[in-house]
């Protein structure tokens, strides 16, 4: 079984078909999906996708490209819904540093925030580091929590080494399938296996084989797309595919500790507490 570590499955343009869209997940092998917020308003969107569908399981937090249009009262929130929903982990939280225009400040009392919160809760975090990761590691430093997930990493491999020694997992998808991106290429084929995850970021970062170079269109990612990413990694690395899948799922639930209990089928969950 697969663990697909980011997929934002509540994402309007899965409105049309989410539950087939599940189901094609489950289909192909993928087990369990891990849902993350981006901000406030879709704390509920969230929590209905993985109410709606045992597949899914949710991550709360305010993502750097939204904290323009947070409110600090949304912190109070994102304790709240933590509290009543006994979330895998707090995310997708971080620094962004390719978007314009940007506050880096606001980025920064936002991401603090919520590793603060993290740490109070003992969960994980989902790390958002586009452009940003010796500034999210430098907080990370100033302020530990319990591991985690540096989602689509693209760093470089000292950078990859400062994460794994924090404790946390390097995540891979779409973006490892493209011949052209050769650092990812080569990390995701020298990286210690145990210190990664896989990952869809559906709709987003689609794979190589679902876009179109004529048009510059690129199709929707959708989590069923994960297997496939797995034999990308597996040929890289020169494995069996059936590795893969054990060793990353295994990870994913080094990272994100609920998952243990679900993938030793035990879905029994444990309340978070917050001081």
């Amino acid at each position: 079984m697969l663990v697909d570590t980011h997929c934002h499955l509540d994402a309007a343009e899965f409105d049309g078909d989410r539950a087939a869209v599940a189901e094609a997940a489950v289909q192909a092998g993928v087990g369990l999906i891990v849902v993350p917020s981006v901000g406030r308003a879709n704390f509920g969107a969230v929590a209905s996708v993985c109410r709606d569908y045992s597949c899914c399981l949710a991550a709360y937090g305010i993502h750097p490209m939204y904290v323009e249009r947070a409110l600090e009262s949304d912190l109070d929130a994102l304790r709240e819904t933590v509290l009543r929903e006994h979330p895998l982990a707090i995310g997708e939280i971080g620094l962004d540093r390719f978007v314009e225009p940007r506050d880096e400040s606001r980025q920064e009392f936002y991401f603090n925030a919520q590793l603060q919160l993290a740490r109070d809760a003992g969960l994980p975090v989902l790390l958002h580091t586009r452009r940003a990761i010796d500034p999210v590691l430098k907080l990370l430093r100033r302020c530990p929590v319990s591991g985690g997930i540096a989602h689509a990493f693209n760093g470089s491999r000292q950078q990859a080494d400062e994460f794994i020694k924090l404790g946390f997992k390097l995540g891979f998808g779409g973006a490892m399938t493209f011949p052209a991106a050769r650092r990812i290429r080569e990390l995701a084929a020298t990286l210690p296996l145990a210190a990664i995850v896989l990952e869809t970021d559906a709709p987003d970062i689609p794979p190589e084989w679902k876009v179109f170079p004529a048009t510059e269109r690129r199709a929707r990612n959708t989590p069923d797309q994960l297997p496939r990413m797995a034999r990308v990694l597996a040929a890289l690395r020169g494995i069996a595919v059936a590795e893969v899948a054990t060793a990353t799922s295994a990870n994913a639930a080094a990272a994100l500790p609920r998952l243990a209990c679900l993938l030793g089928g035990n879905p029994g969950r444990q309340s978070p507490t917050i001081h």
